[in-house]
């Protein structure tokens, strides 16, 4: 039996149409704020703790499909609520949606859905990496490069430079941002490692560089 889902969030027109336009008119919104938007989910995020997973996995699924992107954040929100307790398979399972509706914003979403999973579960993380790890699409790539973000002494060197290196010359600037994002991030922990990544061959963007330098001693 399919299990049938409410559509909850209003419909706010004076807001919809800014929001849309700050995404570039990739998506259709709903014109719900953010804090209205988590007001509205926060009862359902609670009951999701008791859904076993194919309850979960069908509403995940049900609301990343709707059109609207307040949905879609509220498909990813379902999905880290509940992260701790998914198996690896069941982690793989959400993959393709990943790779659907793409942005920045559902791209970073999801990536800290991986990466929370993957911290408590430091024995797949090479598994998990290889999901993301040389992919055609650009944005599946972000996701490997910062999957490590915010790790500090738990990051696996060997890894992020393999991402890292998979696409210092790539020209897309969402890539570049996301190389800058890993490495000024991970400078607060090893400033060392950071300054010598910097300084290899062949050269970082200048982006990469100004973001990645950030935080390291002029």
């Amino acid at each position: 039996m399919t299990e049938e889902w409410p559509r909850f969030f209003p419909f706010e027109p004076e807001n919809a149409y800014k929001m849309a336009a700050y995404m570039k008119n990739h998506f259709p919104f709903l014109g719900v704020s953010a804090p209205e938007r988590k007001k509205l989910e926060a009862p359902w995020l609670k009951e999701s703790k008791q859904w076993e997973w194919p309850k979960l996995c069908s509403a995940i699924q049900f609301y990343f499909h709707q059109p609207e992107r307040e949905y879609q954040y509220f498909a990813i929100d379902l999905a880290q609520r509940n992260y701790q307790r998914l198996t690896i398979e069941q982690l793989h399972e959400l993959l393709p949606l990943v790779g659907e509706k793409t942005w920045w914003d559902s791209i970073d979403a999801w990536r800290k859905v991986y990466s929370d999973w993957c911290y408590v579960h430091s024995a797949n993380l090479t598994e998990v990496f290889g999901w993301f790890y040389g992919q055609e699409d650009f944005w599946l790539r972000r996701v490997g490069i910062n999957l490590q973000l915010k790790f500090k002494e738990q990051t696996d060197t060997d890894l992020l430079q393999k991402a890292l290196d998979a696409d210092r010359t790539t020209p897309e600037f969402f890539i570049q941002k996301a190389i800058g994002w890993s490495l000024r991030e991970y400078s607060k922990t090893n400033p060392e490692w950071v300054q010598a990544f910097c300084a290899s061959q062949p050269p970082l963007s200048p982006l990469a560089l100004r973001e990645g330098r950030k935080y390291l001693p002029k």
